[in-house]
């Protein structure tokens, strides 16, 4: 009994012997920066504690395997973006080197060839006037701050060797060599010249001032882009160019209104003090491609209602009446103006008057669908009537507007349409990166 006692004391002082060189051994690899070996069941348990069931860990392990599958996802996203910028450059270097296709151009010699500044020729009127002078073989030179034009009026010019573009307001001054100007400027809707009355009138006033600065420094010909709302509400009626207008000078479109009269002020000075050659365009209400879709005038909202088939809003009572000329006509009539040795204020529309109420009749008759015609709140200082008598232009320019209203009302809604789609195509695809679930 003895001797067994004496083996049990000898075996259990051998194992506690053993368990202390492993603790030992254990304790100087962690102490030397290692760690202890565990086998695969091993590295388990000491992921886990050993009280979390079987069902527990297989959730952990899918949900770190689903964390991993989603950051590889995540880096090929990355990488794929990056492949489509590497893609996008590419493309953009080869339109650049790509040669582009223009509308074909008249060859001029250096002589009759002529350096054409047009500033504001990125808006509505401008792009159109661009087109008809890079045609006939001029060096065309387009100066605009983009407030309402935009760079897709002409960009089917850019890079031309007769086309350059200049981004700047004239409100500041210039400096170009240039043999005419075409001074047209400055917003002409009603919202865009009342969303900043001031600017409108810097740009009316100081703008024309600086053209006409340079108009005088280089000795080149300047005509002015005036309008029919220097006439106001007329007393009478058509308006010829010797009526003086019925202007009231501190309502809302007076910024427009009395900027444009103190243009044309400005200009008759520059004339008689400096022998400055100037031509004054008095525009009565224009229409065509290229227009604003958000100008607030009553060809622009009556299409894009009609189009849309919301509501056609007549203000007031639909009685005032327009004249509506083609911008192509007008184009026609400003390279016309300047061309002539004729000085004094022209008049540049169509004698053809129709009312408001008229002319939304036509828009939902040529455009179709069902939107009705509802009166609506008269706008303030709103003209009752406007006709212009262009017996100067028929006389002094041989020029008379040639487009039925019918035929540019067509190419308008067409222009119009196709804006609309265009929008619709962009809206969709800003959808797909924009909207979340």
């Amino acid at each position: 009994m003895t001797a067994t006692k004496k083996r049990l004391k000898i075996v259990a002082a051998a194992i506690l012997t053993l368990l202390l060189l492993v603790y030992l051994y254990k304790a100087v690899r962690v102490s030397a920066g290692g760690m202890p070996s565990f086998s695969a069941g091993e590295e388990v348990q000491a992921r886990w504690p050993p009280t979390e069931s079987s069902l527990q860990r297989s959730l952990q392990m899918a949900y770190e395997e689903q964390s991993s599958m989603i950051r590889e996802q995540k880096e090929e996203l990355q990488r794929t973006r990056e492949h489509l910028a590497q893609l996008e450059e590419q493309i953009r270097s080869l339109q650049t080197s790509t040669p582009r296709k223009y509308q074909k151009v008249k060859y001029l010699n250096y002589k009759n060839r002529k350096r054409i500044l047009i500033t504001g020729g990125a808006g509505f009127v401008g792009s159109h006037l661009v087109d008809d002078l890079m045609v006939q073989g001029h060096e065309v030179i387009v100066v605009d701050n983009f407030f309402t034009g935009r760079k897709r009026n002409v960009e089917h010019w850019l890079g031309h060797e007769n086309f350059e573009l200049i981004h700047h307001d004239i409100v500041n001054p210039l400096f170009i060599e240039i043999d005419e100007i075409y001074h047209l400027a400055s917003p002409a809707s009603p919202p865009h010249y009342m969303y900043n009355p001031v600017k409108t009138i810097k740009t009316n006033t100081m703008g024309t001032i600086n053209v006409l600065g340079l108009a005088k420094r280089v000795m080149a010909k300047v005509l002015i882009a005036s309008t029919s709302e220097v006439y106001g509400d007329p007393t009478v009626h058509p308006q010829p160019e010797t009526y003086w207008g019925h202007v009231n000078p501190i309502g809302p479109r007076a910024c427009y209104d009395e900027g444009k009269r103190v243009s044309e002020t400005l200009s008759y000075a520059y004339a008689k003090q400096e022998k400055v050659q100037v031509r004054v365009a008095r525009i009565f209400n224009t229409y065509g491609p290229r227009m604003h879709m958000n100008d607030g005038r009553v060809v622009s909202n009556f299409i894009l209602q009609a189009l849309r088939n919301e509501t056609i809003t007549v203000y007031g009572n639909g009685k005032q009446t327009r004249s509506f000329q083609y911008v192509s006509d007008l184009v026609d009539g400003l390279i016309a103006l300047m061309s002539s040795n004729y000085t004094q204020p022209v008049n540049l529309g169509n004698p053809v008057e129709q009312t408001i109420g008229e002319f939304a009749q036509i828009i939902k008759k040529q455009v179709g669908g069902p939107s009705v015609i509802r009166q609506t709140k008269a706008m303030e200082d709103d003209p009752q009537r406007r006709k212009p008598d262009i017996t100067r232009a028929r006389h002094y320019l041989q020029w008379e507007p040639k487009v039925p209203l019918e035929t540019g009302l067509q190419r308008t809604i067409a222009y119009f349409r196709n804006e609309l789609a265009r929008s619709d195509r962009f809206q969709e695809s800003s959808n797909k990166y924009f909207d979340t679930p």
